[in-house]
């Protein structure tokens, strides 16, 4: 039952009001005022009294739904109290019915999301500072899903521009190919750090660095061959990342794919009066809209990153028709973002709205912003490694006899990772701290996982095969039974909150709401020694509990081990 929309329905019918103007208004007040109130300020100006005198006028004209147990008005407020037999039956009813489903809908059935995240650059590792991208665009990405959205995940992979033309400098004058294949993207990375070095020295290899790209834009055999090459010696590891962080994308089309769109569009572009020259580059003038120029073609006439976007968001919208398309990037692109944006709506094209730039703060390990450049970098696979290894430990420690520990161990290390950077807005910047992250007693992945693993223990020592039908509901009246309810309740509305914003964190700390109210739950109700009926009452929560918490962890990005 939608609670809050019957009460909307009852107050509409004795006021002048819209049912989804109430429904929007409606709040969850504090503890002991009720489950959902309804304010009128508002109201004051249209029905010219003071705002308590129209709540207690509201209130007496009402006719009270039968899953109210009371109505109160305090001040301009009216509070509802809901029967806990009605409400907690109506929750563990459905989750019973649906199971982890509970929390989805359809509200985006029909509609098709783009969303573009991770993008590492070809040849260069992936470190931690890819991982915010990663873990926010695969979180979204499901979230999307959940609600019925057709999503598309697209990883435009950093696959073409100068650092290809400087990396097969590097190659052939410092390169080996039996150390390249034995070491792969780690020497790769060595020998482009130390251009770089060398650059800096003698900057004519800058020169001979875009001599290279002009081959492989003039399709020259010997610098593709190098360039598919160290393509793939990239895309094996970025493999093999994605497949430990179970993160697959619908298309890899990076940079290079678009080489040949890029000229229509600067066509475009001139036809309909947009570029001007500027000391030999293209460029779109934006000052009337308080920006820097966009710079469509350099002096020379190679182009640069607003083209390849330009032209990639034209291709995904006649590909795709996408409703809309997000990119999950660093903060600091904020401006490249809202220039070819605004470059977009300039060329006519009304569905320049439907492009999202969807920000995130830094990730480091406290000592300062990385650059691959200057090698300082910190490898995500060791960044893993070394989480698994130390939740290995913990495991040991907690449970020596756990079977699959080694799998266990991989599930929640990385998750652990993966929920700490999701548990705060993603505006936020994340300083990596293993003791915080792999606390199974504080905010994070272990201590959700682990909830989980304790309501399927709770589960398999009962013997309950599923969750029965014919369950007395008035026997989980207690705060505890009826607070895990509300939280699961709230669940899917949290899920649209989650899409409206962008925001995963708002699904991560719904999931610990849900960790803590069961955790009390659990602590304050004598589940196994209890008589039969109670026992199947409140056994129902833990079933409910298990399938919410883990299609919850699944919209993350997070295992839900049954053992921990």
């Amino acid at each position: 039952m939608d609670f809050i929309q019957e009460i909307a329905r009852a107050i509409s019918e004795v006021t002048d009001l819209d049912i989804n103007d109430i429904v929007q208004s409606i709040e969850i007040p504090k503890a002991d005022m009720g489950d959902y109130a309804f304010p009128c300020f508002r109201l004051a100006k249209t029905m010219r009294k003071a705002p308590p005198l129209i709540a207690a006028e509201i209130a007496e004209k009402m006719k009270k739904p039968e899953f109210l147990s009371d109505i109160k008005v305090v001040n301009a407020y009216i509070n509802f109290y809901v029967d806990k037999t009605v409400f907690v039956k109506s929750v563990l009813d459905e989750v019973n019915k649906k199971g982890g489903k509970y929390i989805e809908s359809e509200t985006g059935k029909g509609k098709t999301i783009v969303i573009d995240y991770s993008s590492p650059n070809i040849a260069k590792p992936f470190h931690i500072g890819h991982l915010r991208s990663t873990a926010i665009g695969n979180s979204l990405n499901r979230i999307y899903k959940a609600l019925g959205y057709n999503v598309v995940g697209i990883n435009h992979l950093g696959d073409w521009g100068t650092q290809f033309g400087k990396l097969i400098v590097a190659y052939k004058k410092w390169g080996d190919k039996e150390a390249v294949e034995k070491d792969d993207i780690k020497e790769l990375s060595k020998i482009y750090v130390k251009f770089h070095e060398e650059a800096e020295k003698d900057p004519s290899l800058e020169d001979e660095a875009r001599s290279w790209l002009v081959r492989m834009q003039e399709g020259d055999e010997e610098a593709l061959s190098l360039w598919k090459w160290f393509c793939d010696i990239s895309m094996k590891e970025f493999n093999r990342i994605y497949d430990r962080l179970g993160i697959t994308f619908d298309s890899y089309a990076g940079e290079s794919f678009y080489n040949d769109k890029m000229a229509a569009v600067v066509d475009e572009l001139k036809e309909k009066n947009l570029l001007t020259e500027s000391r030999g580059a293209q460029i779109v003038d934006l000052e009337k809209y308080n920006m820097p120029p966009c710079l469509i073609l350099r002096s020379d006439g190679g182009t640069l990153y607003p083209t390849r976007d330009i032209s990639a968001a034209i291709y995904r919208k006649n590909t795709y028709d996408f409703d809309k398309c997000i990119y999950v990037t660093a903060l600091d692109q904020n401006l490249h973002f809202a220039q070819w944006f605004k470059v977009i709506e300039l060329m006519g094209y009304d569905w320049a709205k439907d492009l999202v730039h969807t920000p995130f703060g830094l990730v480091s390990l406290g000592d300062g912003k990385l650059s691959t450049r200057k090698g300082h970098v910190v490898l995500m696979e060791d960044i893993l490694n070394m989480s698994v290894e130390k939740t290995k430990k913990i495991i040991e420690e907690k449970n020596p006899n756990l079977e699959d520990k080694e799998r266990v161990a991989e599930e929640v290390g990385i998750g652990a990772i993966i929920f700490d950077d999701l548990f705060n807005s993603r505006i936020k910047n994340v300083v990596f701290d293993f003791d915080r992250m792999l606390n199974f007693d504080g905010e994070t992945g272990p201590y959700a996982q682990y909830t989980h693993a304790r309501a399927c223990s709770i589960i398999a020592k009962s013997g309950a095969a599923k969750s029965e039908s014919n369950v007395d509901y008035s026997l989980l009246s207690d705060e505890a039974s009826f607070n895990v309810c509300k939280v699961i309740k709230e669940f899917p509305e949290k899920l649209e909150e989650a899409a409206d914003k962008n925001e995963p964190y708002i699904v991560a700390r719904q999931i610990i709401e849900l960790c803590k109210a069961f955790n009390k739950f659990y602590n304050e109700n004598n589940i196994m020694q209890s008589e039969d009926a109670t026992k199947k009452a409140r056994l129902s929560i833990v079933f409910a509990v298990r399938d919410i918490l883990k299609a919850g962890l699944d919209l993350l990005g997070l295992k839900a081990p049954e053992q921990m």
